[in-house]
């Protein structure tokens, strides 16, 4: 077992990472000072296999929690959905030490984070990640939010879980679609902060799509490793965390315009990659084979470079209207100088971001 630590003084908290944490588990709720009562929170895919699993080691720890499942999908982290778990906490009595556990991918983390943060103005929060994306990428930094049609995660808050528990048995039920999709997330730390793990990346690429339980351990490690070294710096996202959304603007576009159904988060990070990649080559911050490598990694992790179903004029629109744009002026995290490395700009003419957009456009 691996276990990293996200260190934010009072709000610090332990990831672990590894096979069969059934035991870690329930000794974290020994130890914790939670009320008795508590709720899981988790979706129509994930709860008919691991729900009954979580709440008897829950009960184990001490813990009689309920299981509540919302419908699988993006439609779900809604406020329609967050005012119905408001209830639900309400109906049962859970008072202001009762936790909330998020079991699921990224929908089910964000929705049921922003649920603890709300509830009584906050209650323990703890994340038990089943998908790799939601390992590696929502799961760590708290952020929480619901979306609302005008735009993705505009609602939300920073609240911190007290632990999270990354059950690499857990993984094996995932389609393959979904193994892919958390590596677009992976790729993306390699670039903005470790060439090393680049490196590693795209020496082991048949090992990590498998899953072979070494490489995997050690790309959640590193991942997490990496997003908590950043979040630790930066907890609200006011100068250093901006970094992590490096191909976000794009993809955040890219799953608007599509109506959230045609490409997953990690899918959508890909081709915003490749946009990010694409203007970074256009200002001269990177030279071609850099480009390159970047596209032809994401390529080889089995996740798309191009982007169908969208149209430019609708796609730079949709850029203004990200939570990251501040007077109008989008802020692009770019690379610089070469791959494990980036910078944060403003200057990003709307020919280079449109010229981009039509290459990431099939």
């Amino acid at each position: 077992m691996r276990i990293v630590t996200v260190e934010l003084g009072e709000n610090s908290y332990e990831i672990y990472i590894g096979n069969d944490l059934h035991s870690e588990l329930v000794e974290f709720c020994k130890k914790s000072s939670f009320s008795r009562l508590g709720l899981i929170i988790t979706d129509t895919n994930v709860g008919p296999i691991y729900g009954g699993k979580l709440k008897d080691m829950l009960a184990e720890g001490g813990l009689e929690a309920e299981i509540y499942e919302i419908p699988a999908g993006e439609s779900s982290k809604s406020l329609k959905q967050f005012e119905a778990i408001m209830t639900r906490c309400i109906e049962l009595g859970l008072d202001r030490k009762s936790p909330i556990f998020a079991l699921g991918g990224g929908v089910v983390g964000d929705l049921a984070g922003f649920a603890a943060a709300s509830y009584m103005r906050g209650v323990p929060f703890v994340q038990v990640p089943t998908s790799l994306l939601a390992q590696v990428d929502s799961s760590v930094g708290g952020k929480v939010a619901v979306n609302h049609p005008l735009g993705k995660n505009l609602i939300g808050a920073f609240y911190q879980p007290k632990a999270v528990f990354m059950d690499l048995d857990w993984l094996r039920t995932l389609p393959k679609r979904e193994i892919y999709t958390g590596l677009g997330e992976i790729i993306k730390y390699g670039i903005i902060y470790d060439r090393g793990f680049f490196k590693y990346l795209k020496e082991n690429t048949n090992d990590i799509l498998n899953l072979k339980d070494e490489e995997t351990a050690y790309m959640i490690a590193r991942s997490c490793e990496i997003k908590a070294a950043v979040v630790s710096e930066d907890e609200k996202e006011s100068g250093l965390r901006a970094i992590l959304n490096f191909g976000h603007t794009m993809a955040h576009a890219i799953e608007k315009n599509t109506g959230y159904t045609r490409y997953n988060h990690g899918e959508a990070v890909a081709i915003g990659m490749v946009c990010a990649a694409h203007i970074s080559r256009a200002m001269g911050l990177v030279d071609e084979e850099a480009f390159a490598e970047v596209e032809n990694l994401i390529r080889i992790m089995q996740l798309p470079v191009r982007a169908q179903g969208c149209d430019i004029d609708t796609l730079y629109e949709a850029i203004f209207h990200d939570k990251k744009t501040v007077n109008g002026q989008v802020k692009w995290v770019l690379m610089d100088g070469e791959i494990g490395k980036v910078r944060i700009s403003k200057e990003v003419s709307e020919e280079d971001v449109k010229n981009a957009m039509k290459y990431c456009l099939a």
